[in-house]
């Protein structure tokens, strides 16, 4: 294992110890390295409990992050199953209407054409080719907008 503390080489720190030994002396070092393991402690154990409180913090937003999203999937899906109901409806009578129209159409155009077959010919011999188009045509648009 090759550990590297802050760049400082054997030689370095060798030398730091000494200086500490001889600024401080040899009865005050181990009061000093005792103070400094309950720092370190101390420092370890608040890290923990924060990060203990901000887990506790956390897992209480991401549960009611977690309610609000079932709650709004929920409500989508039944959004979603009432637009389909509709629109189903809504297909189902435009289709109904569209039968009734073609029907009621075709009828009239029954109508016409029995109608227009009954009509003596002479009618048409009496008036210009370009009349009698007209007045065919008229009655074809009373069709369509009756």
């Amino acid at each position: 294992m090759n550990h590297v503390l802050l760049f400082i080489s054997g030689g370095e720190l060798v030398l730091v110890m000494l200086l500490a030994l001889l600024f401080f002396g040899a009865k005050a070092i181990p009061d000093i390295a005792k103070t400094l393991g309950k720092g370190l402690r101390e420092f370890r154990k608040a890290t923990n409990e924060i990060k203990r409180e901000i887990n506790e913090h956390t897992s209480d937003i991401k549960r009611d992050i977690d309610e609000v999203k079932s709650t709004v999937d929920r409500e989508t899906t039944k959004i979603k199953r009432d637009i389909d109901e509709v629109s189903s409806e809504v297909d189902k009578e435009a289709r109904e209407i569209e039968n009734e129209f073609e029907q009621d159409f075709s009828d009239k155009t029954q109508e016409n054409n029995s109608i227009d077959s009954s009509q003596p010919s002479a009618m048409s011999e009496d008036k210009p080719s370009s009349e009698s188009g007209t007045k065919k045509s008229e009655t074809q648009s009373e069709i369509n907008f009756d």
